[in-house]
């Protein structure tokens, strides 16, 4: 039997990676999980789910692969390492930063396999396999999230990034209040898990049987959910427009032609209208950023992953240099884990 281990640290990382274990559980294997910081809840374990508690336990565990949603995981746990991501935003600093941490990089679609094809010109010390995303192979499939005062109205889910400098929650608060009074929509509120405390609370103390805050680690219910999505510069706009549904972005980083981009909160209101009419013409430009983002639909990814991965340590590739060994990162990384065998 083969061993493999996830290595987490957020409540979003159980739905990228539960795909996953499916397939490895599937081809009679076994996977472990391992929980760096307390930015999560244990209770969204199962309890059929194996989790070791320190890096004793995967030394012992032996996993010939490691796989991670993080930027960093450390290089003196066994096994390749295998970055397979927390999200599509390309455009927030440090997607597309090489950290020497891992083996292969399992791209989502097109548009990450040619740049981190690129990165590897300057940095050739891994591989990079294009499989799709394992937390995909779900959406397709999910069942639409309900709530207590769900009415037959048309949905707008309203899901901000948490960075500071890009998350509109601050700026749209008083007009999605505003609309929210009015019966012709129902509004779902999804927060990143990072989003100030304070402003989660405001939007709270919005809720009424037009508007709705959801409590869930589980988007892809959520995003089936909605007609269309409100936000800002964030992934989930990506995974959104999987459904080949509408996307109104507020002050998006980088306005792609498939987005209803405003600038103004004043406009939410009519935007969110043109979006709830898309025509062909929109459609299609989100079906054109879907082919470059993530253009499978077989909910197959979790398997890609798994056989890229095992191809690389059944026949790992000569031509690859040595990952470059930082000391300082390794030294802060064992410092954090408490463990200090060489």
């Amino acid at each position: 039997m083969k061993h493999y281990l996830f290595y987490i640290a957020h409540n979003y990382d159980f739905e990228i990676l539960r795909p996953l274990q499916q397939e490895i559980r599937r081809r009679g294997d076994d996977v472990a999980w391992f929980v760096e910081g307390n930015e999560f809840n244990p209770d969204y374990f199962y309890p059929d789910e194996r989790v070791l508690d320190n890096i004793t336990q995967i030394m012992d565990y032996k996993p010939r692969a490691v796989f991670t949603p993080s930027n960093l995981v450390p290089l003196f746990i066994p096994g390749i390492k295998v970055q397979v991501f927390h999200g599509f935003e390309w455009k927030k600093k440090g997607h597309l930063r090489i950290r020497g941490c891992f083996d292969l990089y399992c791209t989502q679609g097109p548009f990450f396999t040619h740049k981190f094809n690129q990165l590897k010109i300057r940095h050739p010390h891994f591989n990079v396999v294009e499989t799709g995303w394992p937390k995909v192979d779900t959406l397709f499939n999910a069942k639409a999230y309900t709530w207590p005062n769900q009415r037959s109205a048309k949905t707008i889910l309203y899901a901000p990034t948490f960075s500071p400098a890009l998350t509109s929650a601050q700026a749209l608060y008083e007009e999605i209040g505003r609309l929210s009074k009015n019966q012709e929509w129902q509004w779902i509120i999804k927060f990143h898990p990072k989003m100030a405390k304070d402003l989660v609370q405001q939007y709270k103390d919005l809720s009424s049987e037009n508007l709705h805050v959801v409590e869930t680690a589980e988007l892809a219910p959520i995003l089936q959910a909605a007609d269309v999505i409100v936000s800002d510069t964030s992934s989930i706009i990506t995974e959104f427009g999987l459904l080949n549904k509408p996307i109104v972005t507020f002050k998006n980083k980088e306005p792609e032609a498939h987005l209803l981009n405003i600038s103004e909160a004043r406009s939410l209101s009519s935007a969110i209208e043109k979006a709830l009419k898309a025509d062909q013409s929109m459609l299609e430009k989100i079906k054109h950023n879907t082919n470059l983002m993530h253009p499978y639909f077989d909910g197959k990814s979790s398997a890609r992953v798994l056989d890229a991965a095992e191809k690389i340590i059944q026949s790992p590739s000569t031509e690859l240099l040595t990952k470059p060994y930082s000391l300082l990162r390794q030294f802060k990384m064992r410092k954090k884990l408490g463990y200090w065998k060489l």
